[in-house]
């Protein structure tokens, strides 16, 4: 749901572009786009947390997994990450609009990043930056440490299983998460290095890594999900009739 959020934010005004040569967005669509972009990133990042957790109480304690991991529970962590991502992002669209814009306002990719937006106003835009800050760190930094953190506890507890058979079962069950988590936070944590420390790199490398971040995980993570999950490309072949021959 996250993913196609994103995908489904970004695909008008890249449409809009790549097909009928549009050149311009209003105000409050970009303001809207950008808030829906990053809300919906907080989101996933989210829920690879809550995946995080999810396999460590599998490894940890598989005995008690459904009782912990309760259908209850489960809702109220999906509650919990949707209204963590929109009130996050609630303040910055009103921040931004009581800014004042002068000039010819041109953005470097055909998606409205908050990070472009808050270059572009003639006023003091410090309070925007500010808080930009604050919630990538307190959202994916906190996040990707916690995930961190979550596969330290994994990795210690899968040492203390005297089986290898054991050991290797209990890593092929993280191996879909890792790869989910890499092709993720690999091109976010890029691109804030670019914006932040490159300020002069070519603008073709920071317009790469922004398609790559938003355009790359929707594509790959079915990808990754179906090649390790044996139940997905069996549900789907019997979606088919099946040919005689």
């Amino acid at each position: 749901f996250a993913e196609l959020g994103v995908s489904a934010s970004t695909l008008p005004t890249v449409m809009d572009i790549f097909l009928f040569g549009a050149s311009e967005i209003y105000f409050e669509a970009c303001l809207l786009q950008m808030f829906s972009i990053h809300s919906f990133s907080i989101m996933e990042s989210g829920v690879l947390l809550a995946m995080s957790v999810d396999h460590f109480v599998a490894i940890y304690n598989p005995l008690r997994y459904t009782a912990i991991l309760t259908l209850p529970c489960i809702a109220g962590t999906g509650a919990a990450v949707g209204l963590k991502s929109v009130m996050f992002m609630f303040p910055l669209p009103f921040l931004l609009k009581h800014l004042p814009f002068c000039g010819h306002n041109v953005l470097p990719h055909s998606f409205c990043f908050h990070s472009d937006l808050i270059q572009l106003p003639c006023g003091d835009t410090r309070p925007n930056s500010i808080l930009g800050l604050c919630i990538v760190t307190s959202t994916f930094g906190l996040d990707s440490l916690l995930i961190i953190i979550s596969y330290v506890l994994i990795l210690y507890t899968v040492l203390g299983i005297t089986s290898g058979e054991g050991r290797q079962k209990a890593l092929n069950t993280c191996v879909s998460h890792i790869c989910a988590v890499l092709v993720f936070y690999v091109p976010v944590i890029s691109m804030a290095l670019v914006h932040r420390f490159m300020k002069h790199a070519a603008p073709a490398l920071r317009l790469l890594l922004a398609n790559v971040y938003l355009l790359v995980p929707p594509v790959l993570n079915p990808i990754i999900y179906i090649v390790k999950t044996k139940q997905i490309p069996q549900e789907i072949i019997q979606l088919f009739p099946q040919s005689k021959c």
